[in-house]
């Protein structure tokens, strides 16, 4: 029977419909045996994925951390090359020669402005040099040590810099007042031709500071008719309390009467280097001066050393003729 159904199943179509039906109810018990195994995988598969999504967001986290601190990093060195930038910009800027340094230290002591840079009597640095950054001046060197330097800030209460406005080259003197982001302007007369906004620049009095660096812009002006000086405050251009890197200034360090002393002694050099190569272009003005004598010239012929041989010559053949 068996034999003879798989014959008609292979020859005709006739068991096609109950072969269907047959796999439509065999369907459900294939769905309810496989059931269990369906809900043990399923269970474990819950059990596992939780496991397994615990641990990828740990690393996850952990990833997301990392990145984080790579980020910040990553912006802290974007804000430094921007810093740097700024600096390589304004020492373009600068005539005199310039070298980086960074700040490695600030002074604890609350009623004192100074700094402590990475530059030291080994590089060059001197007492009194000019410190700036890429707004304008910061101060000036104090204290000198082999590899490091303190620069005292424009706004210490025992500082001053001579100052001029930019506007009309009014000169006055600008004193630290302690704050960081103030100075103030001593002894500026209340008729003074000064007002909000005016940039004040070194007005290179003093020798200390070079000429045309910024130095503050005024942001206050008082007058007061009972006084006979105005108060005037002004902010610093430079970032006093922001800046990390700096550039230090190697101005021309000597005076005005050592420069002229120099420039006398170049100029008598000049003069003796003329003077010394002058002798051998007036070598042939004795020649010129022997011409403007023909009476002398029977005695000045024996002195060349041409001349001399030719008259011997003429003197034996004139007695042969005879």
């Amino acid at each position: 029977m068996s034999v003879a159904l798989m014959v008609v199943d292979s020859r005709f179509d006739l068991l096609k419909p109950v072969r269907s039906q047959m796999g439509l109810v065999l369907m459900e018990s294939y769905w309810i045996t496989d059931l269990p195994q369906r809900m043990w995988q399923g269970v474990a598969g819950q059990f596992g994925s939780r496991t397994e999504l615990i641990a990828e967001n740990e690393k996850l986290k952990t990833e997301a951390l990392l990145l984080q601190g790579r980020l910040q990093k990553l912006a802290a060195l974007t804000e430094q090359n921007v810093r740097l930038r700024e600096l390589l910009n304004s020492s373009a800027l600068v005539n005199e020669k310039v070298e980086v340094a960074e700040l490695i230290g600030v002074d604890p002591n609350p009623f004192t402005h100074r700094i402590l840079i990475n530059k030291g009597e080994r590089d060059g640095v001197f007492l009194g040099q000019p410190v700036l950054d890429a707004r304008g001046l910061m101060g000036q060197v104090v204290e000198l040590m082999p590899y490091t330097s303190r620069v005292l800030l424009l706004t210490d209460t025992t500082h001053s810099i001579p100052v001029q406005v930019n506007r009309n080259g009014l000169r006055a003197i600008a004193s630290g007042t302690g704050n960081p982001e103030r100075l103030e302007l001593r002894h500026v007369a209340d008729t003074a031709d000064i007002k909000e906004g005016d940039l004040l620049v070194s007005s290179g009095m003093g020798q200390r500071f070079p000429a045309g660096y910024p130095v503050a812009t005024v942001n206050e002006v008082i007058h007061d008719s009972g006084q006979p000086f105005a108060i005037v405050r002004a902010i610093p251009t430079a970032a006093l309390n922001r800046s990390r890197y700096m550039l230090l200034v190697f101005s021309d360090r000597r005076t005005p009467e050592e420069r002229a002393t120099e420039a006398a002694i170049a100029q008598e050099e000049a003069d003796r280097q003329g003077a010394g190569h002058t002798p051998p272009a007036a070598t042939p003005a004795p020649p010129h001066a022997a011409q403007p004598a023909p009476g002398t010239a029977p005695a000045a012929a024996p002195t060349t050393a041409s001349p001399a041989p030719a008259q011997p010559a003429a003197a034996p053949a004139q007695p042969r003729r005879q």
